[in-house]
């Protein structure tokens, strides 16, 4: 069978930038139904594991802070919680080892934690900079790890990218900033594009095993995320004023989490994939030229890049179910 490329064009939901995670899975029952959410204990993480509980899913939640994470969904009916640190391919192996261990199939799967703007970080033996190695590595080796139970039980593959992805194409001839100085915002941006590209190549792939992938910008919600920037920071942003009042463009948790609920539940994409998504409806194309942040960049969903990603990472991670 053949399928024919998803536009990249918005399809009509009926949701918008204000609709929560409760209203996107409104009359959805997920009893039956496994998910796995990273970093699925904090932020956007939690209220997704929440949303997915409540609607019948079990939810398995992977930790790299699992004192932390018992402690946030312990209480939680359907959740469970393992541990995985995504910037140590050694923990992406055993987590996923244990997992396969247990026979299960897999429904969802939210690729949701992640880093942002942090001080210039090296990890793993080779050193490679923490935002691409966690917020696009990482998770790369798990899903290929968990191929098998994502493709039996023919999964939605959401990755939670950003409109950061505006900030930065992949730097193909210095990924890790081995040879400049370090941007922390531009290696923000790049994980972000990465993250996209991947849902794109991951779709192409997994199409003839009914998986199908998608990525997202989930809107501006401060959580933990932000814990790297500073109060200057957010205010020159336009995040908070002087007195810490956030702005009123923000997106409260509940908000900030609907599009990955929507994206990973929602019957209006059966059939589609490989497209980025903003505001719980498939994003426009950003127009050349447009500063304004809104919509995907042309880089960020072109094949040929996202083929070019998947093989740099499989190179550089040594897995590739394909």
């Amino acid at each position: 069978m053949t399928y024919a490329p998803t536009p990249q064009h918005k399809i009509g939901t009926g949701f918008g930038a204000r609709s929560t995670r409760d209203d996107v899975l409104r009359g959805t029952d997920l009893t039956g139904k496994l998910a796995v959410v990273t970093g699925g204990y904090v932020g956007l993480g939690l209220e997704t594991t929440r949303a997915l509980t409540r609607a019948g899913a079990r939810v398995v939640v992977p930790a790299r802070r699992r004192e932390v994470a018992e402690k946030a969904v312990g209480s939680i009916d359907g959740a469970e919680v393992d541990q995985l640190d995504l910037a140590d391919l050694d923990s992406v192996r055993d987590f996923a080892d244990r997992f396969l261990a247990s026979g299960r199939d897999i429904d969802i799967v939210v690729n949701n934690a992640g880093i942002m703007a942090c001080p210039e970080t090296r990890v793993g033996q080779a050193g490679w900079e923490a935002q691409f190695a966690t917020n696009h590595l990482g998770h790369f080796a798990l899903v290929n790890r968990l191929w098998a139970p994502i493709a039996r039980g023919g999964a939605r593959v959401v990755s939670v990218s950003s409109r950061g992805h505006h900030l930065s194409d992949i730097r193909w001839d210095d990924i890790h900033f081995q040879h400049g100085p370090y941007d922390k915002w531009a290696a923000y941006g790049q994980a972000k594009t990465a993250n996209v590209l991947f849902a794109v190549h991951l779709d192409a792939l997994g199409r003839e095993s009914r998986v199908r992938a998608f990525a997202l910008h989930p809107g501006q919600i401060l959580t933990e995320l932000v814990r790297h920037t500073s109060r200057e920071e957010r205010i020159e942003r336009g995040w908070i004023d002087e007195k810490g009042n956030v702005s009123d463009t923000f997106k409260t948790p509940e908000q900030g989490a609907a599009t990955q609920v929507w994206a990973a539940t929602s019957e209006l994409l059966d059939g589609m994939g490989g497209v980025y998504c903003e505001d719980c409806d498939i994003a426009e194309p950003a127009l050349p030229g447009d500063d304004s942040w809104v919509g995907i960049r042309d880089y960020a969903i072109d094949p040929a890049h996202a083929a070019r990603l998947w093989s740099v990472s499989a190179e550089l991670t040594g897995v590739n179910a394909f």
